[in-house]
């Protein structure tokens, strides 16, 4: 077998060394050959299991200790028609012994359940790469679904690749024959057969799906142990069969991590804890009010199995009700949290503006995906960073977080919570569905390491009027922040009007005034851009004349890109922005350092049209919106061609 080339561009080539040959079942030697990176695609119709095969695959790659990166990738619709192209589910996994940052342009290997899958997905397989083909499903009316005039399998179209035709579902049936189950039970198992091959070919660990099977059906103890033999059978496939004559090893990313304790977590878990600990740092409950939305729905469904922790969730009859109840969980004294994707975001709009107006702590976390109206649901976008900055009536500022990776999630989690605790304003937290779906090795942290959160409430009158009266101005400010005291209700003395209508500053009561509204929304500009965020730092070790700047999920492709160009000898700077609003004070210098500046994003230009207005500098965009992250080979001829232009 000849070197693959990798498909994530920015890396290394696939390095290949022999091994002492590993002796089979049947007594015959079998070649190992090591490997520094390996990415697979799963692929198959939307009621094969591929999201759960793949993360398996993860989780036991995860365990093994490899440095990892995933991109789920599946249909909107709950049940697409059998074996067409739209019902085609992936899952890909990109998994290396050193640091990666992508879940990789393209497969080295291909598991194809159905003509569908295989039709799908073969455009991305790189030639010389590894197919293998459930040949089961290469019907005549299963390939004419998808316009297969012949078999592919047959007619040469596949004759450069590396084909393995596998009767994955006749291999399952047979191997369950003794559970005595019918034959579409038994044809359920074939992702399990499948997960077994592919474990037995990259050398990882079986007893964890083992026992996640059995966790998983322990209420059907059959269709357990029918899993786990079918799992075996595809390992022992794997070991026996001739057309199987390598497997191959990727080493442990040791020198990858720091010292620590790891596990593989998606953004949206990532995410959910995040908020737990912050609320634990805190000292507050958290309160979710929300309403079921892809691909935001999962922070819901964790955050719900968390009760222990003070944690209380509120499934809404619809977004606008989810966001009220989480503000008066913010009036109440909790830490609040409303989760959306955009379009909820756009339902939401009229009660982050209330909560601008009533200066209260509330995290509305946008998990971004393609629209506009209901759009993609299931795929990515970068395209609510407009929205999210000026999708209010009136001047209604927001301080904007975003995460870079799935990981990052967490971190940025606690960081939308220090500002909107300290601040008291709503917050945006940006992510999207390729951060809050894929996945990552993430280092548990150390609990006293997090940031202390606790605030202080109000507890008595903050104001001596001229006759010396005390009493309680609920829009009387801290002269650092410009936060107005959190007054929680029932404390005596603490009485206080709220409401959209405007407030005179410091007591609080309605005014129609044109001074005071010109003082409020001022002050409330002012309290944004004075939130404390660190300046921005530029990677520039070559004095480059070409900075690329990005935000949010982008940060994986750009970096795979620009290490591509560095090792080609290119120069170019890069700096990745976490908060969007206020941006970092030093942005400005940063950039007019350059005589380019490429921004890459996933909408038509966003974040390059913030840096055009406010800075007066020639931000370049490069745009992508067809649902999926940057591939960083394509970026990093984008780069380049902007280097030498």
């Amino acid at each position: 077998m000849t070197s693959q080339v990798s498909s994530e561009a920015g890396e290394a080539l696939l390095g290949e060394q022999r091994s002492a040959p590993a002796e089979g079942h049947d007594g015959a030697e079998k070649e190992v050959r090591r490997l520094d990176r390996v990415i697979i695609r799963f692929a198959g119709d939307s009621g094969d299991g591929m999201q759960l095969t793949g993360d398996r695959f993860t989780s036991e790659t995860a365990s093994f200790g490899n440095d990892l990166s995933t991109l789920p990738n599946f249909p909107a619709e709950i049940r697409a028609p059998a074996g067409t192209l739209p019902g085609v589910s992936s899952f890909q996994l990109h998994f290396a012994d050193h640091d990666i940052l992508t879940p990789g342009d393209a497969p080295n290997v291909l598991v194809a359940m159905n003509p569908a899958a295989l039709k799908a997905n073969i455009a991305d397989v790189p030639r010389g790469g590894e197919i293998i083909v459930n040949t089961d499903e290469f019907a005549k009316r299963a390939m004419a679904k998808v316009g297969y005039a012949q078999s592919p399998l047959e007619d040469g179209s596949l004759d450069g690749y590396r084909v393995h035709p596998v009767p994955l579902t006749t291999l399952t049936v047979e191997a369950l024959k003794e559970f005595g189950l019918s034959r579409k039970e038994a044809e359920r198992s074939k992702n399990m057969f499948a997960l077994g091959l592919l474990s037995w070919m990259y050398h990882r660990p079986t007893e964890g799906t083992e026992n996640f099977l059995r966790q998983k059906f322990a209420k059907k103890p059959q269709i357990a142990e029918a899993n786990v033999a079918a799992f075996r059978a595809g390992w022992n496939f794997g070991e026996t069969t001739e057309d199987f004559a390598v497997s191959y090893e990727v080493a442990p990313a040791t020198r990858a991590f720091p010292t620590g304790t790891y596990r593989n977590i998606s953004g949206n878990l990532a995410l959910s804890y995040g908020l737990i600990a912050a609320s634990r740092q805190a000292e507050l409950p958290l309160y979710l009010g929300s309403y079921p939305i892809t691909p935001a729905s999962d922070i819901l469904h964790e955050l719900s199995r968390h009760k222990n922790f003070g944690v209380r969730t509120f499934q809404a009859e619809d977004e606008i009700a989810g966001i009220g109840a989480a503000l008066g969980a913010a009036f109440g004294g909790s830490l609040a949290v409303t989760t959306t994707s955009g379009p909820g975001v756009a339902l939401k709009s009229e009660t982050i503006g209330l909560a601008v107006s009533l200066e209260l702590p509330l995290l509305v976390v946008d998990i971004q995906r393609g629209g506009p109206s209901t759009g993609l649901p299931t795929k990515t976008e970068q395209a609510d960073l407009l929205q999210a900055m000026y999708g209010r009536n009136g001047e209604a500022p927001v301080p904007i977080v975003a995460p870079k990776t799935p990981a990052d999630c967490f971190d940025a989690a606690l960081e939308a919570a220090r500002i909107a605790l300290t601040y008291r304003t709503p917050v945006f937290l940006l992510s999207d569905g390729y951060l809050a779906n894929g996945s990552e090795p993430w280092r548990i942290p150390d609990v006293d390491a997090l940031p202390d959160l606790r605030t202080a409430f109000a507890t008595g009158p903050n104001h001596t009027q001229a006759d010396g009266t005390e009493v309680f101005w609920p829009y009387k400010r801290d002269p650092e922040t410009l936060a107005r005291p959190w007054a929680v209700p029932g404390t005596p003395g603490l009485e206080h009007r709220i409401g959209g209508i405007e407030k005179q500053d410091g007591t609080g009561n309605i005014s129609y005034d044109p001074a005071n509204h010109d003082l409020m929304v001022r002050t409330r500009q002012a309290k944004v851009d004075g939130v404390d965020v660190p300046d921005i730092e530029a990677d520039d070790p070559d004095g480059a004349r070409t900075l690329v700047l990005g935000w949010g999920s982008t940060y994986g492709p750009i970096t795979a890109a620009v290490r591509r160009i560095r090792r080609e000898g290119g120069h170019i700077a890069q700096a990745h922005l976490r908060h969007l609003n206020p941006f970092p004070k030093n942005l400005g210098e940063v950039l007019r350092r350059y005589d380019k500046v490429v921004v890459p994003e996933m909408n038509l230009g966003q974040l390059a049209t913030l840096i055009r207005a406010k800075y007066l500098v020639d931000a370049r965009s490069h745009n992508q919106v067809n649902g999926m992250p940057f591939k960083a080979e394509q970026l990093a001829a984008a780069l380049k061609e902007a280097i030498d232009a």
